[in-house]
C-alpha cells in the first residue's frame, strides 16, 4: 500500500525576460527578490545617466529598477495592466525593503503594476545643468523617454496615459509632479507623499544644495549650481521654471493628489520635524494654486498623524504615514486609470 501523498513543492516561476531598447542595455536579467514571486529586479545601463553619484551598495554605472506585478501576471497571456510608477527620495535607493513594501500592500488584491527606478541619492529627477566630470545627468529623459518605453516593450501594460500614474515621496515627489507637468501626455494622475513642490521656497533650495554634500545622499558630492543652476536671482531660471507649485495648469484634466504631515511635535525627531514641516509648506502653497486655477485634488493634510495611521507621528520619511498614503493613493488611481 502507498502512504499519502505528500504535497507538490511551489514550483518557481521565472520572472519576465528583458531585451534591451531604448538605450537602455539589460546587464542583469530580472530576478525575483523572494519566494512570494511579486517583485523583481533588472539591472541597466543608461546612455543619459551613465555614472551617477552612488549610494551604499549601487555600483555608479548601473541602475536597478524594481518592479512588482500583480497576483497571477502570466507574460504570456493576453491581460494588459496598468502601471504605477513610484519614484523613491533623497538618500534613498529604489529597491528598499520599504518600498517593495508600499508596493505590494497597496496593491495586493489590484490589477496595478508597480514600477520603481533609480532616482540616485540626490539625482533630483531633472536634467542636471552642471553635472561637470561626471558627464550626462539626464535623469527625466532616462525616465521618461527610456525608462517608460523599455517597461512597456518588456511587460503586458496598457502603453498610454490612460494606463500611467506617478507617484513619490519627497525628492520623488518633486520628480512625480515635475514629469508630470512636464510631459502630462504619459500620466492620468500625479502624486506626492510629502514632496518638494515649490522651488521657490528656500527652505527647499536650502534642501536640495545641501543634500548634494550630505554623505548619506551618495558621493561624490554635488555643486551648488549642479542640478537646477545657482540658486540665487537672477540666475535661477531653471529653479522657477521647474517648480510644480508654480506650474499646476499643466495638471488641468488629470488626477492629482498630495499627502502631508506637519511635522507633529518639533521637539521629537526635530530633523524629521523639519523636514516635513518643510514639505507641508510646499504642499499648502501648490494646493492653494490649483484652487485658484480651478482644477480638483485632493490634499491630505494628515498633521501630526495621530488620526491617519497608527505609529504615524506627522514626521518627514515615516513608513506607517507613507504606506497609508501610499494605500489611499492606489484606491484613488484605480478609479480613473484603464485596467483589466
Amino acid at each position: 500500500m502507498f502512504g499519502p501523498t505528500a504535497p507538490a513543492a511551489h514550483a518557481a516561476t521565472a520572472p519576465p525576460h528583458f531585451a534591451d531598447g531604448f538605450g537602455l542595455t539589460v546587464v542583469s536579467q530580472p530576478k525575483w527578490v523572494d519566494d512570494k514571486e511579486r517583485t523583481f529586479v533588472v539591472t541597466v545601463k543608461s546612455d543619459q545617466v551613465p555614472t551617477y553619484d552612488a549610494m551604499p551598495g549601487q555600483v555608479p554605472g548601473e541602475h536597478v529598477v524594481m518592479v512588482t506585478v500583480p497576483a497571477g501576471y502570466d507574460g504570456a497571456a493576453g491581460t494588459h495592466y496598468p502601471v504605477l510608477y513610484n519614484l523613491h527620495g533623497r538618500g534613498d535607493i529604489p529597491n528598499s525593503a520599504w518600498t517593495q513594501d508600499f508596493a505590494e500592500q497597496s496593491a495586493k488584491d489590484e490589477p496595478l503594476i508597480t514600477v520603481s527606478p533609480n532616482g540616485g541619492g540626490h539625482g533630483w529627477y531633472a536634467n542636471w545643468q552642471n553635472p561637470g566630470s561626471r558627464g550626462r545627468q539626464n535623469w527625466e529623459t532616462f525616465h521618461l523617454d527610456q525608462v517608460i518605453p523599455f517597461i512597456d516593450a518588456n511587460l503586458k501594460t496598457i502603453p498610454a496615459k490612460e494606463g500611467r500614474a506617478i507617484v513619490g515621496h519627497s525628492m520623488g515627489g518633486f520628480g512625480a509632479f515635475h514629469y508630470a507637468e512636464d510631459r502630462p501626455e504619459l500620466f492620468s494622475y500625479v502624486g506626492s507623499f510629502s514632496g518638494g513642490l515649490d522651488l521657490q521656497d528656500p527652505l527647499l533650495r536650502a534642501a536640495v544644495v545641501g543634500g548634494g554634500v550630505l554623505p548619506d545622499s551618495g558621493t561624490p558630492f554635488a555643486m551648488p549650481d549642479a542640478v537646477f543652476g545657482l540658486p540665487v536671482w537672477p540666475l535661477d531660471r531653471v529653479w522657477n521654471e521647474a517648480s510644480p507649485a508654480q506650474h499646476v495648469e499643466k495638471l488641468r484634466g488629470m488626477g492629482v493628489a498630495m499627502y502631508s504631515g506637519d511635522g507633529g511635535n518639533l521637539t521629537d525627531k526635530p530633523i524629521q520635524a523639519v523636514f516635513e514641516y518643510g514639505a507641508h509648506r510646499t504642499a499648502v502653497t501648490t494646493a492653494a494654486n490649483l484652487k485658484a486655477a480651478g482644477i480638483p485634488y485632493r490634499f491630505v493634510d494628515y498633521g501630526n498623524g495621530s488620526t491617519w495611521a497608527e505609529g504615524c507621528t506627522g514626521k518627514h520619511a515615516q513608513y506607517p504615514c507613507l504606506q497609508a498614503d501610499m494605500n489611499d493613493y492606489v484606491k484613488l488611481i484605480m478609479k480613473r486609470l484603464q485596467h483589466p
